[in-house]
């Protein structure tokens, strides 16, 4: 069975937000103390190092649930199908709908099912649920949801990865720089004239790296000591994605049956330019290959990471001609691959 993607779409928040608007931000050390070196060397250094000049926030009004909405609405149009025929909702994120001002994430009721409720689907058989798999939860909900049309369980299947990550940042913490708001959405359908799931690798590492991404409290001495933010281990991820991601995606290409020289395209979660480019250099060299030129479109650079959203917000945009130079074509061969919390990494060889 030919199991599609048929239909994507994205929600790219409208608030910019640049580098120069840290310059006047309080950052600190770990343990509170203040840096050597001033906000414009701090801010050119996390450039040169992360790629990212721009990221995108969503405005107050709107939260996780409702990017996701009309991420899926668009994919919905996209693949042009009757909404009510959806067998699954997954919806991947990982601190639910956040409210600015707002200590707690909210979760009750599911996203999933919130965004079954915007939608205004009435068959009760749609069953929606959410996915917290770290920054690749997105793509392990595109494994499931293939599963369950493979299985006779579905036919055609709604994933949404979606979160609002500048509203659980640390003013006083330089990573925050890092995150940013989004949504992506793509419609799976069974026995689809184009599209194929050709293999998928998942992996979960938690003796010792489980939290390598975590909860704390601020690095201001004065601040709120029960107020959680998004925090990591950057060198630790860093080293960890460089050495697992490309042997994870080796396997996961090799189970496929595809020559590496057929890939045109590879999806990786945007995190890092410099983490990224590191990951395909190491995975083409695997192969005793050197990675060709534009195989590895990026959103980084203007969207900053917006955890599950980056990888079906940059296939969206890739697809529909949006992100020149890059462009699939029916019959294209491309890597969906993503590493984040947990430790957990996947990967998936589809073909378009």
């Amino acid at each position: 069975m030919n199991i599609g993607i048929t239909g994507t779409g994205s929600y790219i928040p409208s608030v910019i937000t640049t580098n120069e608007d840290f310059l006047q931000h309080h950052f600190l050390d770990t343990n509170g103390s203040n840096f050597e070196h001033d906000n414009q060397v701090i801010i050119e250094k996390f450039q040169a190092i992360t790629g990212i000049a721009e990221r995108r926030y969503a405005p107050s009004e709107l939260k996780t649930s409702d990017l996701g909405y009309l991420a899926a609405e668009k994919a919905i149009e996209d693949a042009g199908i009757d909404r009510e025929e959806l067998d699954y909702i997954i919806f991947a994120h990982n601190f639910g709908d956040l409210t600015p001002g707002k200590i707690q994430g909210d979760t009750l009721p599911s996203l999933a099912t919130r965004v079954k409720h915007l939608l205004q689907i009435k068959n009760p058989r749609c069953v929606a649920y959410d996915m917290i798999f770290g920054c690749p939860g997105w793509v392990e909900g595109m494994i499931q949801a293939s599963a369950f049309i493979k299985s006779g369980l579905a036919k055609k299947c709604l994933v949404i990865g979606g979160e609002t990550l500048s509203r659980i940042v640390d003013d006083h913490d330089r990573d925050s720089m890092i995150y940013s708001d989004g949504a992506g959405a793509a419609i799976l359908e069974g026995n689809s004239d184009s599209g194929e799931f050709l293999s998928h690798a998942s992996e979960t590492y938690a003796n010792g790296e489980a939290y390598f991404l975590f909860f704390d409290k601020t690095y201001k001495n004065e601040g709120c000591p029960d107020t959680r933010y998004i925090k990591m281990h950057g060198r630790k991820i860093y080293e960890f994605a460089c050495i697992h991601v490309p042997k994870a995606m080796k396997e996961c290409l090799d189970s496929s049956g595809v020559d590496i020289d057929e890939v045109k395209k590879i999806f990786i979660h945007q995190a890092n330019e410099k983490m990224d480019e590191a990951i395909i250099k190491r995975f083409y060299r695997l192969y005793g290959k050197q990675a060709p030129e534009n195989i590895m479109p990026m959103s980084i650079h203007k969207l900053g990471n917006s955890s599950v959203a980056t990888v079906p917000t940059l296939f969206d945009l890739v697809r529909k001609g949006e992100l020149e130079p890059h462009e699939v074509q029916e019959g294209d061969v491309v890597i969906f691959a993503s590493v984040g919390a947990g430790m957990n990494i996947n990967a998936v060889v589809y073909r378009v």
